[in-house]
């Protein structure tokens, strides 16, 4: 095993004071929607408070004091600070974030470079009257910041403050579901709302980069954006791509605040009418004109694109010039049609470590020591290696398997393969559903696609999954990594809908790896598959000890499919069939601690494993219905899950009028599940070996 794979990191974008806003209908929640609880905190300590120390076992450096942040309460109290008190306040923010997130991880590449724009932002629009809608949410630290959260201590941990926005904690925040390339049909939805309810004083921004405009439903959006020209809708686009050059000099400024200026507008509208009423000879002077205007433009900035969808273009923008941005937004803002206004940012802006990072600036990072960039416990070798080792392997030794993978080519493990093997990966950008098109396309015409993602970003595909993958029995493995609970980064990066979602697929066969020898055996497996879609699913983090099994059972008729390992089994004092176990990839190491605890306890305990779980195999039906009594532990949503599957085969099977056990699901329930460390969120819901145990034992008692 490589050195280099071994250590491939896990990680996948008013000037004057406003007066204060009412809520939105139906309170922090919007309308029709209960507003969450807020997480359980105090008044927040201003920053510079001493933080408790950090859950490496080290003291955390103490977080820098912030004289001028700590007097913004609200957006309107930037509307005092002169200049050079803005470019102080930048500064200030930089050395808060880099310290606050050296301390919890999170997104700090993003929010470096949005520093400036965020506080401009604020500076020129009246939120939450103005409603600012961010893409992702990746970059909304400093949003955060500017509206009176500046408690970092416990960022992305339960009680703290939120790794994206949350509208439970501030009615300054819009949407808080992360996912990328929505930010533009939420503005356009906002501004249609507001045009039909007469609130003419309300602008939507609508915050989009990072790679959000890869998106193919970010296209849909402009396309019906443009088709209206009587919304304050202004889009900010946060290149930080390093695309463009900035434009710069009195010329461009002069040009963007021309082109912006309502009067401009009529004067033309009066020009084309004049020329073109005059027949042939004014049609003519009419396009010499307009060629002109083209022209002109098309050299000086990067416009002619949007402005041929019919939205206003303006920049591009140096989004680290206060001056230049509160400039570019507040024409923007005075005119009433879309505008696009173009922002060059540099992601990771400040802090050198993030700008010397060739491969994302410090996208996304652990617990870093701030002096060094330079993580403060080693990454241990995980499930992403071992994937990202195995596929190329593979991929050496079948020139059919070509890797897709959705924006995500480094954090999936594809980097490796990419770096062998260039031609056999393919990056869409954050287009989920083109990618599993794309593979099914790719799977007819003789190759064997592998589509590599987060287990989240599935679900925008399953109608792909569901009908171009599966309706036409395309040969296509789908790789899901951090399955499961993932708990700091929230409700929406949870990847705990797979199982439950797509066993609804005819043909579907899904892998649940409990360790690195299952994982690799279940890619090789999957690879060789080309009557229909296979999933593989692993969780976030590091491997597990080897789990190896006492015996497997299986039925000759599903082949490799129906293998169920069985890891404990001990006879137990009493009378009846065992209690059985029943392990799903990553919770194969609590349920086995369960399983020996109620051993000591002098109980019959069966721990099974199946190696796929959609569908069901055969022999763990059997087991089943031989067992007292069944717990299934499952690292996704209980209803619908492996356990739900189980139980209704075992009905199913029962249906001449036979017994059958009770089958106890123990899994994620169906709710939205709020931030917290994944160790917390398994002991909320009896994941852990304490849990499945109580449940087991329940069981016995009834039986």
């Amino acid at each position: 095993m490589s050195e280099r794979t071994r250590t491939l990191v896990e990680h996948r974008d008013d000037p004057g004071a406003a007066p204060a806003a009412p809520e939105p209908p139906g309170g922090a929640g919007g309308p029709g929607r209960a507003a969450p609880e807020p997480p359980a905190t105090s008044e927040p300590p201003a920053p510079g408070t001493p933080p408790d120390p950090a859950t490496s076992g080290e003291a955390a450096p103490e977080l820098p004091a912030t004289p001028l942040l700590s007097t913004i309460r609200r957006p309107a109290d930037l509307s005092r600070l002169t200049s050079e008190d803005l470019v102080a306040l930048a500064a200030e923010i930089r050395r808060y974030l880099v310290a606050a997130v050296s301390r919890t991880g999170g997104h700090l590449g993003p929010n470096l470079g949005v520093v400036e724009l965020t506080i401009a932002l604020h500076r020129v629009f009246r939120s939450p009257r103005d409603a600012i809608v961010f893409d992702t949410g990746h970059q909304a630290y400093v949003h955060k910041l500017l509206t009176g959260r500046q408690d970092f201590g416990r960022l992305r941990e339960r009680g703290g403050v939120s790794g994206y926005p949350a509208r439970s904690e501030s009615v300054h925040d819009v949407v808080e579901n992360s996912h990328a390339s929505t930010a533009l049909s939420w503005a356009d939805g906002i501004a249609r709302a507001n045009r039909l309810q007469g609130r003419s004083d309300r602008h939507v921004v609508a915050v989009i980069g990072d790679g959000a405009m890869t998106g193919g439903m970010a296209w849909e959006a402009l396309d019906n954006i443009a088709d209206s020209d009587d919304k304050h809708l202004v889009i900010v686009v946060n290149d930080n791509g390093r695309s463009y050059a900035p434009t710069i000099g009195g010329l461009a400024h002069h040009l963007d605040a021309l082109r912006t200026n309502p009067g401009y507008e009529r004067m033309l509208s009066t020009v084309k009418r004049g020329l073109l009423s005059q027949g042939a000879p004014g049609r003519a002077a009419f396009d010499a004109l307009h060629g002109l205007k083209r022209g002109l433009k098309d050299v000086l900035v990067p416009s002619a694109f949007f402005e041929d969808l019919g939205i206003k273009y303006t920049g591009p923008v140096d989004g680290h010039d206060e001056t230049a941005l509160e400039f570019a937004l507040t024409r923007a803002r005075e005119y009433a049609d879309p505008v696009i206004v173009h922002v060059i940012t540099q992601k990771g802006r400040g802090y050198t470590p993030a700008e010397n990072n060739v491969a994302d600036r410090f996208h996304a990072v652990g617990r870093i020591h701030p002096e060094t960039g330079l993580p403060v416990v080693p990454e241990r070798f995980g499930w992403t290696a071992v994937f990202a080792e195995e596929i190329v392997s593979l991929a050496r030794a079948d020139e059919r398997i070509v890797a897709i993978t959705a924006a995500m080519q480094q954090p999936v493990g594809l980097q490796p393969l990419a770096d062998a093997m260039p031609e056999r990966v393919v990056d869409v950008g954050i287009a989920e559903q083109h990618a599993l098109t794309a593979a099914a396309g790719m799977a007819y015409a003789g190759l064997h696609p592998v589509v590599a993602l987060y287990a989240t970003f599935l679900n925008r595909a399953f109608d792909q999954v569901l009908m171009d993958v599966g309706l036409h029995g395309a040969g296509v493995t789908i790789v899901l990594d951090r399955a499961g609970l993932t708990g700091t980064d929230g409700a929406s990066h949870n990847g705990m809908w797979d199982m439950a979602l797509f066993s609804l697929v005819p043909g579907l066969r899904l892998a649940a790896p409990r360790d690195e020898r299952t994982l690799r055996e279940a890619l090789r497996i999957a690879v060789g598959v080309d009557d229909g879609p296979t999933i593989v699913r692993y969780p976030k983090g590091a491997l597990p000890a080897p789990l190896p099994a006492v015996r497997t059972v299986g039925d000759d008729g599903e082949g490799p499919f129906g293998a169920v390992d069985i890891l404990l089994e001990a006879a137990g004092e009493g009378a009846g069939g065992p209690l059985l176990l029943v392990g799903v990839g990553a919770m194969v190491p609590a349920t086995l601690e369960a399983g020996r605890a109620l051993v000591a306890r002098g109980e019959a305990v069966t721990v099974a494993c199946p190696r796929w779980v959609v569908p069901v195999p055969r022999a763990l039906v059997g087991l089943a219905a031989a067992a007292r009594g069944v717990v299934v532990v499952e690292d996704g949503l209980v209803e619908g899950g492996v356990g739900s599957r189980l139980r209704d085969a075992l009905e199913d099977g029962a249906a001449g009028g036979g017994a059958r056990p009770v089958v106890a699901r123990v899994g994620v329930p169906r709710r939205f599940v709020a931030t917290a460390e994944r160790s917390q969120l398994l002991a909320d819901f009896g994941m852990d070996a304490a849990g499945i145990e109580r449940t087991a034992l329940g069981l016995g008692r009834r039986s």
